[in-house]
């Protein structure tokens, strides 16, 4: 069976967000054994699993992605919709636009140490829209 749910998650100041409760409570009842598919529908943002103990992570992770895609290289040439556009795109290539997690019992099946991240490249990106598909 397959069911599918969209929903949205509030808007947040570029980082990485740790967001796992967030969508626990977006979701449907879980089957007892299958598959969740998590698709964030947007170009300047992504999803991930990381370690969701240490607060230092998710800095850590900010810190190396603006390292590795800097604002205003003189060689971007879509530029119209601000400096952090054109990063935002690249750095939500390099993340991915959808996780898949397995359930288990009607949990999420995460290990101890991981947490669902929403990444935010953009300095005001606004609400994200997440499409749900649970396969059991």
């Amino acid at each position: 069976m397959i069911e599918q749910t969209q929903f949205t998650v509030h808007a947040r100041h570029k980082g990485f967000h740790l967001i796992t409760e967030e969508i626990k409570q977006s979701l449907p009842p879980l089957p007892g054994t299958g598959l969740l598919h998590l698709f964030i529908k947007h170009t300047s943002a992504a999803l991930t699993i990381n370690e969701n103990a240490d607060p230092d992570v998710q800095a850590d992770m900010e810190s190396i992605f603006n390292h590795l895609v800097k604002e205003r290289e003189p060689y971007y040439e879509h530029t119209l919709e601000g400096d952090d556009d054109m990063p935002a795109h690249a750095k939500a290539t390099l993340t991915g636009s959808s996780i898949t997690i397995p359930i288990t019992d009607h949990k999420l099946n995460l290990g101890i140490w991981q947490g669902i991240y929403l990444c935010e490249f953009r300095h005001h990106g606004g609400n994200r829209q997440i499409v749900a598909t649970i396969l059991s």
